[in-house]
């Protein structure tokens, strides 16, 4: 994501509705920043789990975030249900970048914007591995287009 690029609902191939909760918002009446992050792992797992079958309890290949970054534009609140876009934005062999924005209902320009870098790993080694195939097909749908 390019710093001064403000996101557009056009640009994510992936969409979760999310319900904000009374406890996202913080004393100045809005979701508080580190909440964003549980937005993004939960579009993100939703979609691993659904989409690439991933079994979160058992599964021998596991991602790990190993980076993260969140661009605030505007605020939202409770009670307030948001839409949570997702595309990759680098598929490496054991690695994906996933990149995440942040939209208000009805509106097409980001809240909110970031990314999660997950490197895939054995669950018993910690050592990375290849992304297993379901999960890399699934990825790849989530490419940008073109």
């Amino acid at each position: 994501m390019a710093e001064d690029v403000i996101e557009t609902r056009a640009r994510y191939r992936h969409f979760l509705s999310i319900p904000t909760r009374w406890m996202d918002n913080d004393n100045y009446g809005h979701v508080n920043n580190v909440t964003y992050y549980s937005y993004f792992d939960t579009v993100v797992n939703a979609y691993l789990i659904r989409e690439g079958g991933l079994d979160i309890h058992a599964s021998p290949v596991v991602g790990y975030v190993v980076e993260t970054q969140c661009r605030y534009r505007k605020p939202i609140s409770f009670p307030e249900t948001i839409d949570a876009g997702l595309r990759v934005g680098k598929l490496g062999n054991s690695s994906v970048r996933l990149e995440i924005a942040i939209f208000r209902q009805g509106e097409d320009d980001a809240a909110a914007s970031g990314y999660f870098v997950h490197v895939w790993v054995d669950r018993a080694t910690n050592k990375p591995v290849s992304i297993p195939g379901p999960i890399r097909a699934a990825l790849e749908r989530l490419k940008p287009a073109g």
